[in-house]
C-alpha cells in the first residue's frame, strides 16, 4: 500500500521525511516476533477458552503473518527464548530492551498458564513493575491534592467525600445525554489533536463514535475495527470525566495509537507487532499511559475540574491495585474487598464499584490496573522533559514503536 493511499487528503506526508526506518535486522526480528505473538495468542484462546485472548486487537486483517502452530506450551516456550536471545543482538537500544522485556512477559504467560504463577510473580513478569500495591502515603498525598482543588471550587462543607458528592452534582452529565456530550468533546478532542499533537492521518468520518453500555467490567472501552467507544453509563459521569475519556479512548488516546501504528507498519517504518494490542504485557503500561496523559499532551487540562479529574483518575488506579491485590495477593472474600473500595471510592457511586470489581476479579485481567498505575506517571514525565522542539520526534517515537517503561524513556 502507497504512502498516498494510507493517509488523508489532509494529511501531510512530509511528517514522515525525517522518519527513518529502523534497522532491517530489526524489522526481520519483528517478522518472527509477530508470528510468534500471533501463535501463542491462539494456542491460548483454543486452551482457555478466553475469547478475548492474549491479543485483544490484531489489525493484520489480511492475515500477512498468520503466525506459528504451537503444539503446547512448552514449544511455545521454547520459541520466546530464541527469540529472546535474538533481542540482546538488535541495533537499536531501545528495541532491545523491549523486545527483551516483551518476551519476559510472553515467558511468565506462558508459565502462569501451565503451572500457574503468583500474583506478585505475575505483576513482575507481566507488566515489569514493582509487586505491591499503591502505598498509603501515595493516596493520602492525592486526597491531600484533591481536597485542596475542591475547596479552592467552593466545595467546603462535610468531608470529602460530601465535598466530592456536591462537585459530581453540580457538574453531572445524565445517562441520557451522555452519548451527544461525548461526541461534542470528541469533536474537540480531534480538533484539540491535530493543532497541539500531530495531524492524524484519517479522515473525521473514520473517527470514534460512542455506544452507552451498562452492566460491563470497564468504564469505557475502545472498540478500533468498528469505530466504537463503549462507554458505561452505570458510574456518576461528570463533563470533566468524560472530557478525559474522549481523550483517552478518541485522540490523542487509543485511536490515534492504533491508527498511527497502522501508517508506521505500512510505510515499513516499524515491525509488524505494532499491529497487535496486547494485554499482560511489557507494552501494556505505556499503551494506557500515552491515553492517560493525553490531556496533558495535547494542553487540554484548562480548569481546577480538569485537575481534579486528573487527580480522581490517579486515586482512582491507585486505590484499585489495593483491591485488587486484597483480592488476589491477599484472598480477601470479595464482598469484603467491595466493601473497603465503595468505603474509599469518593466519586462514580455504586455502578463504579461493581464494575472495577468485575474488572479486577478475572484472573486474566487481574494485574491490568497496575498498566494504569505506572503508565501515566512514566509517558507524562518523559513527555515533560523532552524539550518543546524535539518533541515532534519524540511523539514518533512514542506512537510508532511498541514500548516498555523503560524502552519509552530511551528517547534520543
Amino acid at each position: 500500500m502507497s504512502q498516498d493511499a494510507l493517509l488523508s487528503p489532509g494529511f501531510p506526508g512530509e511528517v514522515f521525511d525525517d522518519e527513518k526506518p529502523l534497522s532491517d535486522e530489526t524489522l526481520e526480528y519483528g517478522d518472527r516476533m509477530m508470528n510468534a505473538l500471533v501463535g501463542v495468542d491462539r494456542l491460548y484462546r483454543e486452551e482457555s477458552e478466553d475469547e478475548t485472548g492474549l491479543a485483544v486487537l490484531n489489525m493484520d486483517r489480511d492475515a500477512r503473518w498468520p503466525g506459528e502452530v504451537f503444539e503446547d506450551y512448552t514449544a511455545a516456550a521454547d520459541r520466546m527464548i530464541q527469540l529472546r536471545n535474538v533481542a540482546a543482538q538488535l541495533p537499536e537500544a531501545d528495541r532491545r530492551r523491549y523486545y527483551e522485556e516483551a518476551c519476559r512477559s510472553v515467558l511468565a504467560f506462558l508459565t502462569w498458564r501451565a503451572d500457574g504463577l503468583p500474583f506478585r510473580d505475575q505483576l513482575q513478569g507481566f507488566l515489569h513493575v514493582p509487586p505491591a500495591p499503591a502505598s498509603d502515603t501515595e493516596l493520602h498525598r492525592l486526597r491531600s491534592g484533591m481536597d485542596e482543588l475542591l475547596q479552592r471550587l467552593g466545595h467546603t462543607r462535610g468531608d470529602l467525600a460530601a465535598r466530592f458528592g456536591t462537585w459530581e452534582a453540580e457538574n453531572r452529565v445524565l445517562p441520557g445525554d451522555v452519548v451527544d456530550v461525548t461526541h461534542e468533546l470528541l469533536d474537540e478532542a480531534w480538533d484539540r489533536t491535530e493543532e497541539r499533537v500531530m495531524p492524524i492521518p484519517a479522515t473525521r468520518e473514520d473517527g470514534m463514535r460512542v455506544e452507552a453500555v451498562r452492566n460491563v467490567a470497564y468504564n469505557a472501552r475502545c472498540d478500533f475495527e468498528a469505530r466504537t467507544i463503549q462507554l458505561n453509563v452505570d458510574p456518576v459521569l461528570t463533563r470533566p470525566a468524560l472530557k478525559h475519556l474522549a481523550v483517552h479512548e478518541g485522540y490523542p488516546g487509543h485511536y490515534l495509537q492504533f491508527r498511527m501504528r497502522e501508517v508506521f507498519v505500512e510505510l515499513g517504518l516499524v515491525p509488524p507487532d505494532g499491529l497487535l494490542s496486547l494485554v499482560n504485557s511489557a507494552s501494556s503500561c505505556v499503551f494506557e499511559g500515552i491515553a492517560d496523559a493525553g490531556m496533558e499532551i495535547a494542553g487540554w487540562i484548562e480548569s481546577d475540574d480538569d485537575r481534579l479529574q486528573a487527580l480522581l483518575n490517579r486515586y482512582r488506579a491507585g486505590i484499585g491495585t489495593v483491591a485488587a491485590w486484597q483480592l488476589h495477593a491477599e484472598g480477601r472474600p470479595h464482598g469484603e474487598v467491595s466493601d473497603w473500595l465503595r468505603r474509599h471510592a469518593l466519586a462514580g457511586g455504586e455502578g463504579w464499584v461493581a464494575n472495577r470489581m468485575k474488572f479486577f476479579a478475572a484472573p486474566s485481567r487481574a494485574v491490568l490496573i497496575w498498566s494504569y498505575w505506572w503508565g501515566e506517571p512514566t509517558v507524562a514525565e518523559a513527555w515533560r522533559s523532552i524539550d518543546e522542539s524535539r518533541r515532534p520526534a519524540f511523539l514518533r517515537f512514542l506512537y510508532g514503536r511498541m514500548h516498555s517503561n523503560c524502552s519509552v524513556e530511551m528517547f534520543g
